[in-house]
């Protein structure tokens, strides 16, 4: 971990809540808000969420599983999501956001017109602005809690 965090004290807590409550608290509500109110299917979901979490190395993102209502993505999902391009495993709104996930967060100036019209093909409007919203929660605060080594001990409220 790169930030010294005090005896007794949860890391994540601490450094969201303690260390800058004024942002972090509002960081956690936004991510929070991903899980709570999203709209889109749950393979897409975690399609996009997995593949962002493969990109950015967060160990705690990795490793989790979005449950719905008893319902997680089965044990071969993360490598289907890893051979998006070629997988048999994904519908095409499931490929598409893995897709996404992955132009978004390592050429986001790429999304060409091309792109545009498959994802308009598959997705209304919300679901595309819900979907960047997501991915853009993932990359951010994954890449914190990796880049602050927060990853080996994240444990999302209310887990």
């Amino acid at each position: 971990m790169h930030i010294d965090i005090p005896e007794g004290q949860h890391p994540i807590e601490y450094v969201w809540g303690d260390m800058v409550p004024g942002i972090g608290m509002a960081a956690a509500n936004f991510s929070l808000s991903v899980y709570a109110h999203t709209t889109l299917g749950l393979r897409e979901f975690e399609a996009a969420r997995l593949r962002v979490a493969q990109i950015n190395g967060c160990a705690f993102c990795l490793d989790w599983r979005t449950d719905r209502d008893g319902e997680k993505v089965e044990d071969a999902f993360p490598d289907a999501v890893s051979e998006w391009r070629t997988t048999d495993a994904f519908d095409e709104r499931a490929r598409l956001a893995a897709e996404y996930a992955e132009r978004y967060t390592l050429d986001h100036h790429g999304l060409d017109e091309d792109f545009w019209d498959r994802m308009k093909a598959h997705y209304s409007q919300v679901e595309i602005v819900e979907l960047s919203m997501s991915i853009g929660s993932w990359l951010a605060f994954g890449r914190l809690n990796h880049v602050l080594g927060l990853d080996s001990v994240c444990v999302l409220p209310g887990q």
